[in-house]
Protein backbone atom coordinates (compact mmCIF):
# COMPACT_ATOMS: atom_id res chain seq x y z
CA UNK A 1 0.00 0.00 0.00
CA UNK A 2 1.14 3.52 -0.74
CA UNK A 3 -0.37 6.96 -0.38
CA UNK A 4 -0.68 9.86 -2.79
CA UNK A 5 -2.61 13.09 -3.12
CA UNK A 6 -6.18 12.76 -4.35
CA UNK A 7 -6.87 13.25 -8.06
CA UNK A 8 -10.07 14.30 -9.79
CA UNK A 9 -10.43 10.84 -11.35
CA UNK A 10 -10.71 9.40 -7.81
CA UNK A 11 -14.15 11.01 -7.37
CA UNK A 12 -16.24 7.89 -7.97
CA UNK A 13 -14.03 5.76 -5.70
CA UNK A 14 -14.29 8.28 -2.87
CA UNK A 15 -18.07 8.43 -3.30
CA UNK A 16 -18.25 4.63 -3.18
CA UNK A 17 -16.36 4.65 0.12
CA UNK A 18 -18.09 7.68 1.67
CA UNK A 19 -21.74 7.43 0.61
CA UNK A 20 -22.50 4.13 2.41
CA UNK A 21 -21.32 5.80 5.63
CA UNK A 22 -23.71 8.70 4.98
CA UNK A 23 -26.66 6.41 4.22
CA UNK A 24 -26.19 3.60 6.72
CA UNK A 25 -24.03 4.85 9.59
CA UNK A 26 -23.71 7.80 11.95
CA UNK A 27 -19.95 8.36 11.45
CA UNK A 28 -20.65 11.22 9.02
CA UNK A 29 -23.13 13.91 9.89
CA UNK A 30 -24.00 14.38 6.22
CA UNK A 31 -27.55 13.24 5.55
CA UNK A 32 -27.57 13.12 1.75
CA UNK A 33 -25.11 11.08 -0.35
CA UNK A 34 -22.85 13.01 -2.69
CA UNK A 35 -23.34 13.01 -6.44
CA UNK A 36 -20.39 12.99 -8.82
CA UNK A 37 -20.35 16.75 -9.50
CA UNK A 38 -20.31 17.47 -5.75
CA UNK A 39 -17.51 14.99 -5.15
CA UNK A 40 -15.46 16.51 -7.97
CA UNK A 41 -15.95 20.01 -6.50
CA UNK A 42 -14.96 18.64 -3.10
CA UNK A 43 -11.75 17.18 -4.58
CA UNK A 44 -10.90 20.48 -6.26
CA UNK A 45 -11.28 22.21 -2.89
CA UNK A 46 -8.88 19.68 -1.34
CA UNK A 47 -6.18 20.05 -3.96
CA UNK A 48 -5.00 23.40 -2.64
CA UNK A 49 -4.26 24.33 0.97
CA UNK A 50 -6.24 21.57 2.70
CA UNK A 51 -5.00 18.29 1.21
CA UNK A 52 -6.67 14.93 0.85
CA UNK A 53 -4.60 11.77 0.48
CA UNK A 54 -5.66 8.33 -0.67
CA UNK A 55 -4.31 4.88 0.15
CA UNK A 56 -3.67 2.86 -2.98
CA UNK A 57 -3.70 -0.93 -2.88
CA UNK A 58 -0.63 -2.50 -4.49
CA UNK A 59 -1.11 -6.08 -3.20
CA UNK A 60 -4.36 -7.28 -4.74
CA UNK A 61 -7.55 -6.11 -6.42
CA UNK A 62 -9.41 -4.97 -3.29
CA UNK A 63 -10.67 -1.39 -3.22
CA UNK A 64 -12.62 1.08 -5.29
CA UNK A 65 -11.26 1.97 -8.73
CA UNK A 66 -9.71 5.43 -8.83
CA UNK A 67 -7.37 7.35 -11.11
CA UNK A 68 -5.33 5.31 -13.59
CA UNK A 69 -7.29 2.19 -12.60
CA UNK A 70 -5.66 2.06 -9.16
CA UNK A 71 -7.61 0.53 -6.28
CA UNK A 72 -8.36 3.04 -3.52
CA UNK A 73 -8.56 1.62 0.02
CA UNK A 74 -9.43 4.83 1.80
CA UNK A 75 -8.83 8.53 2.11
CA UNK A 76 -7.91 11.09 4.74
CA UNK A 77 -8.14 14.85 4.65
CA UNK A 78 -7.85 18.08 6.52
CA UNK A 79 -10.43 20.85 6.35
CA UNK A 80 -10.49 24.34 7.82
CA UNK A 81 -11.32 24.22 11.53
CA UNK A 82 -12.94 27.65 11.79
CA UNK A 83 -13.15 30.61 9.43
CA UNK A 84 -11.55 33.27 11.65
CA UNK A 85 -7.91 34.08 10.78
CA UNK A 86 -6.41 33.10 14.14
CA UNK A 87 -7.51 29.50 13.49
CA UNK A 88 -5.60 29.28 10.19
CA UNK A 89 -3.00 26.81 11.48
CA UNK A 90 -5.60 24.47 13.02
CA UNK A 91 -7.40 21.93 10.84
CA UNK A 92 -10.05 19.28 11.30
CA UNK A 93 -9.18 15.83 10.04
CA UNK A 94 -11.27 12.93 8.72
CA UNK A 95 -10.40 9.35 7.73
CA UNK A 96 -12.58 6.94 5.73
CA UNK A 97 -11.60 3.36 4.88
CA UNK A 98 -13.18 0.98 2.36
CA UNK A 99 -15.27 -1.39 4.50
CA UNK A 100 -13.62 -4.59 3.30
CA UNK A 101 -10.17 -3.13 4.05
CA UNK A 102 -10.81 -2.25 7.69
CA UNK A 103 -8.59 -3.88 10.30
CA UNK A 104 -5.62 -4.04 7.90
CA UNK A 105 -3.81 -0.88 8.99
CA UNK A 106 -5.13 1.35 6.20
CA UNK A 107 -6.49 3.97 8.59
CA UNK A 108 -3.23 4.17 10.50
CA UNK A 109 -1.17 4.55 7.32
CA UNK A 110 -3.51 7.30 6.14
CA UNK A 111 -3.65 9.17 9.45
CA UNK A 112 0.11 9.08 10.03
CA UNK A 113 0.73 10.32 6.48
CA UNK A 114 -1.93 12.99 6.95
CA UNK A 115 -0.20 14.22 10.11
CA UNK A 116 3.08 14.50 8.17
CA UNK A 117 1.36 16.23 5.24
CA UNK A 118 -0.39 18.67 7.58
CA UNK A 119 2.89 19.47 9.32
CA UNK A 120 4.66 20.01 5.99
CA UNK A 121 1.78 22.32 4.99
CA UNK A 122 2.39 24.47 8.06
CA UNK A 123 -0.52 23.33 10.22
CA UNK A 124 0.09 23.17 13.96
CA UNK A 125 -2.97 21.46 15.41
CA UNK A 126 -5.29 18.75 14.08
CA UNK A 127 -8.77 18.27 15.53
CA UNK A 128 -10.76 15.05 15.11
CA UNK A 129 -14.47 15.26 15.86
CA UNK A 130 -15.69 11.67 16.17
CA UNK A 131 -19.18 10.38 16.93
CA UNK A 132 -18.78 8.83 20.38
CA UNK A 133 -19.93 5.36 19.30
CA UNK A 134 -17.19 5.07 16.62
CA UNK A 135 -14.77 3.06 18.74
CA UNK A 136 -12.55 2.15 15.78
CA UNK A 137 -11.87 5.79 14.92
CA UNK A 138 -11.29 6.66 18.57
CA UNK A 139 -8.72 3.84 18.91
CA UNK A 140 -7.04 4.91 15.65
CA UNK A 141 -6.66 8.51 16.75
CA UNK A 142 -5.37 7.52 20.20
CA UNK A 143 -2.84 5.16 18.58
CA UNK A 144 -1.59 8.02 16.40
CA UNK A 145 -1.06 10.37 19.34
CA UNK A 146 -4.33 12.29 19.54
CA UNK A 147 -5.60 13.25 23.00
CA UNK A 148 -9.22 13.51 24.13
CA UNK A 149 -9.99 17.18 24.82
CA UNK A 150 -13.75 17.17 25.21
CA UNK A 151 -17.21 15.77 24.57
CA UNK A 152 -20.09 17.57 22.90
CA UNK A 153 -23.41 16.17 24.15
CA UNK A 154 -26.26 15.53 21.67
CA UNK A 155 -24.92 17.87 18.99
CA UNK A 156 -26.10 15.76 16.05
CA UNK A 157 -29.24 13.88 15.16
CA UNK A 158 -29.24 11.07 12.65
CA UNK A 159 -31.27 7.89 12.14
CA UNK A 160 -33.68 9.09 14.82
CA UNK A 161 -31.03 9.31 17.55
CA UNK A 162 -29.15 12.07 19.32
CA UNK A 163 -25.39 11.72 18.89
CA UNK A 164 -22.51 12.85 21.05
CA UNK A 165 -19.20 13.87 19.54
CA UNK A 166 -15.82 13.40 21.18
CA UNK A 167 -13.08 15.81 20.22
CA UNK A 168 -9.48 14.65 19.92
CA UNK A 169 -6.47 16.86 19.26
CA UNK A 170 -2.96 16.36 17.93
CA UNK A 171 -0.48 19.19 18.38
CA UNK A 172 2.44 19.03 15.96
CA UNK A 173 5.70 18.94 17.90
CA UNK A 174 7.89 22.00 17.49
CA UNK A 175 10.85 20.92 15.35
CA UNK A 176 12.93 23.98 16.17
CA UNK A 177 13.87 22.29 19.46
Amino acid sequence: MRTRLVELDDAQALMNIYNPEVIEMSVSFDLVPRVLSEQEAWIRAHQATHPCIVAVNEDDDMGETGARGEKILGFALVSPFRDRPAYATTVENSVYVFRQARGRGVGEVLLRELINTAQESGFHSLIARIVSENEGSIRLHEKCGFTLVGTEIEVGRKHGRWLDVVEYQYVVPDRRG
